[in-house]
């Protein structure tokens, strides 16, 4: 006795089957397509923030140097101070000239004697140069060669005046420290610093940099890190 099939039996129809894996592969190439263009489109997103940050990358420099720069002449404008209390002391004791300046930078971080006590006179920060690779001040003596082209140099940014020297104790002996130049006409250059400069040793009467390397910022004229002179004279 044959069953008719009741409403309740499933009815499979030839080939749905192959329906339902067409509908799968299609879903399944959907997907693919979409995270291929999502990977592209990140792609692309990198590209144009690498761009940018190149672009960006010399300004940062830029700006970074100007930054070291200006840290640069507020800590040599401190050593320049530091010589100027430091001699003041020091002409007290020992009469004016040379032997009253300073030898070393180390001098100045001990500081000068008040009473039973000492009194700072110079930072530890001032003492480092933030252009130099190490870190070192080049110290500049009396009457040297590096000193003589400072003076031109200030003297032909202040068209050919010499700024005056107004700490009364260096003032007497600056004549003989830093004998007067003849000013210079035309284009303010900064000339190399002396070759004897670094191996010269005893009493120094200014600091400069050992960055070789021209400068963002203009010092009395002056474009390049090595001609910069923080000293208490002409000033």
């Amino acid at each position: 006795m044959n069953r008719r099939p009741g409403p309740h039996h499933k009815i499979w129809t030839a080939g749905s089957g192959n329906l339902s894996g067409r509908k799968v592969d299609s879903e399944g190439s959907a997907r693919t397509s979409e995270a291929g263009y999502t990977l592209v489109a990140l792609l692309a997103l990198m590209t144009v923030l690498a761009l940018f940050a190149m672009a960006a990358a010399p300004s940062i420099r830029q700006q970074a140097q100007r930054e070291r720069e200006i840290e640069t002449i507020f800590r040599g404008e401190q050593v320049a101070e530091a010589i100027r209390v430091y001699y003041s002391r020091q002409v007290s004791k020992i009469g004016t000239g040379d032997a009253a300046l300073p030898t070393s930078i180390e001098q100045l971080l001990e500081g000068v004697p008040s009473g039973t006590k000492k009194v700072q006179i110079l930072r530890a920060s001032a003492a480092r140069d933030p252009l130099s690779d190490s870190g070192e001040w080049r110290l500049i003596r009396p009457r040297s060669a590096a000193l003589a082209d400072f003076q031109r140099s200030i003297m032909l940014f202040a068209e050919n005046v010499k700024p005056p020297t107004n700490d009364p104790q260096l003032k007497a002996v600056e004549t003989l420290m830093a004998p007067p130049v003849l000013p210079t006409l035309g284009i303010a250059t900064t000339p190399a610093p002396a070759s004897d400069d670094d191996a010269a040793t005893g009493p120094f009467i200014g600091a400069a940099s050992r960055s070789k390397r021209n400068s963002i910022i203009f010092y009395y004229g002056i474009d390049r890190h090595d001609g910069w002179i923080f000293t208490p004279f002409f000033r």
